[in-house]
């Protein structure tokens, strides 16, 4: 399971619309590794400014890469997280995460991140099988 879902969040979705603060709390929650990542890369481009804020380093380990899959691979979860801190994100490889404001001037930035070019140049022996 991706997920540690409460029995009261499980309720809701049984009846009908899930708060999505709430399923935001249980994506904090359930998966630590990926949701510390995309905040403090929110912070950096808070910070430091600029087109956007990227991570180049591998997971430590099996699990954390996991909740990173799961994380920006489910359309529900990466929604919730770009609607709750108010950005875009990028996702490369196993491990290269981006966010981008939601500013329409970094779009061509965005575009040539996510550009097939990108990532066929964002490949490495190393990251084969991640």
């Amino acid at each position: 399971m991706s997920l540690d879902v409460s029995p009261a969040l499980l309720d809701q979705a049984e009846r009908g619309e899930v708060d999505e603060a709430e399923f935001v709390d249980c994506v904090r929650t359930s998966l630590p590794y990926a949701w510390e990542m995309v905040s403090s890369l929110v912070a950096q481009l808070k910070v430091d400014g600029g087109d956007f804020a990227d991570n180049q380093t591998p997971p430590p380990d099996e699990q954390a890469r996991g909740q990173l899959l799961r994380a920006l691979a489910s359309d529900a979860i990466r929604g919730a997280l770009q609607r709750h801190f108010g950005v875009r994100l990028a996702f490369q490889n196993c491990h290269r995460v981006a966010v981008f404001p939601l500013d329409s001037a970094v779009d061509e930035k965005l575009d040539r991140f996510t550009s097939i070019r990108s990532q066929v140049l964002n490949q490495s022996p190393e990251f084969r099988d991640c």
